[in-house]
């Protein structure tokens, strides 16, 4: 066990940096109540529906809600989309057709997404439509080469990936991508710019979409969902563009007037009004991790001495066994299935063995207390923390290392 004066110690040093994003989550708190207040949000929202779903109040005054809290035309917040993977991917093939072209300029996006690009059944591949992606330099965006790539390739999309994915870096801040996004216009490019949001909603004042994203997407089971919603992702942007990913979530004839949930929607609404604080909590436990795994002579990531721009703190063991009994000890401090031992296993969707500690209320929830890492050199552990700041700590203090 981690000594508690090391905490105590750790908890002081971040006195200023919980109150800078104490001050993010209360103006993002304010931000969502608007949103809530401007749409009128009643108990009949929570409603469902059946059947085809004509008329489903609470489906439509969700997805405007979302809209607004984003600062966009329009928005698809949908039971529906089963992932981050899956809302991201809908975005593709929404807007890309064959021959068309794309490029990343945020290095190669995440693992899951490596099948989508160029893979079997269905994916951007087999639709002739090409995807590049441009090395990040000294992690961050090589403007150089990625304007000289959007010149040669005159592509439909640019890609922005946020966060991190399984990289030692420095999650993408907002002002990083406002610059991005301003370099790009500025050197000719008028096409569409789409950001992967995943992990980075509400981490600051801002939101890709508010300073010049023209569709963005994310899960409803990471930082919007505030960790009620059940399941669900979210895609939100320029009105035309939301048009094409509800024609293709359905069907052109239909797109988004139809699609039923009988369940309701109570706790999509919920988990989008807690989101801010939650997110709060979560920045919280990652700050408090990254202090005193630093005081204990690890390398972890963002540094101390900067602010983290998504709720994921990446810790470098350099040792196989190491990492594996951290993840074990995330899944044994978990209110569920804590007597679950977490194995390394063959993912879907992954290219090398993943480990996964996520002993939560949603399956696979990313804002709940859990971590995960590819079984590969140099052995990097991928934390997310948490539904409460105490939770954190007290995983935290049960570490033996």
């Amino acid at each position: 066990m981690i000594d508690e004066k090391v905490i105590l110690k750790a908890e002081d040093k971040l006195k200023d940096t919980f109150k800078y994003f104490e001050d993010i989550a209360l103006y993002n708190q304010e931000k969502v109540l608007n949103a809530f207040k401007k749409n009128k949000i009643a108990l009949r929202h929570f409603n469902g529906s059946s059947g085809y779903g004509y008329g489903d109040e609470g489906r439509d005054t969700l997805n405007q809600l979302v809209a607004d809290v984003f600062g966009t035309e329009k928005a698809v917040c949908s039971p529906f989309i089963v992932s981050g993977t899956h809302a991201l991917s809908l975005c593709l093939y929404a807007i890309l057709r064959p021959n068309d072209c794309a490029v990343c300029i945020t290095g190669e996006p995440y693992d899951t997404l490596s099948d989508v690009i160029k893979g079997k059944d269905g994916s951007l591949d087999d639709y002739n439509i090409s995807f590049y992606s441009v090395p990040l330099k000294g992690d961050k965006i090589d403007y150089v080469a990625s304007i000289k790539l959007i010149k040669d390739v005159n592509p439909k999309l640019i890609y922005i990936q946020r966060s991190r994915g399984y990289e030692w870096r420095d999650a993408l801040s907002i002002n990083d991508i406002k610059s991005a996004i301003e370099t790009i216009k500025s050197s000719g490019f008028d096409g569409i710019i789409m950001v992967d949001n995943c992990y980075g909603e509400f981490l600051d004042k801002l939101e890709p979409t508010e300073v010049g994203a023209n569709i963005m997407a994310g899960s409803m089971i990471k930082n919007l969902g505030g960790g009620i919603a059940p399941t669900g992702g979210y895609i939100v942007g320029d009105g035309y563009l939301i048009d094409k990913v509800n024609a293709r979530l359905t069907a052109p004839s239909i797109a988004g007037e139809v699609g039923s949930y009988s369940f309701g929607y109570q706790q999509f609404y919920q988990g989008i009004f807690l989101a801010p604080h939650v997110v709060l909590q979560a920045v919280k436990g990652s700050l408090l991790f990254g202090a005193v795994l630093s005081e204990l002579g690890y390398e972890t990531s963002p540094k101390l001495n900067s602010y983290p721009n998504d709720i994921i703190r990446a810790i470098k063991f350099n040792d196989k066994d190491k990492l594996i009994k951290f993840i074990q000890t995330i899944q044994a401090n978990s209110p569920i299935d804590s007597n679950v031992l977490a194995l390394p296993w063959d993912m879907p969707g992954y290219t090398s063995q993943v480990i996964m500690a996520a002993g939560c209320f949603v399956q696979g929830s990313s804002i709940e207390l859990s971590a995960d890492a590819p079984i590969r050199p140099p052995y990097i552990g991928y934390l997310q923390c948490g539904l409460t700041y105490e939770h954190c700590k007290i995983a935290l203090k049960n570490m033996d290392l």
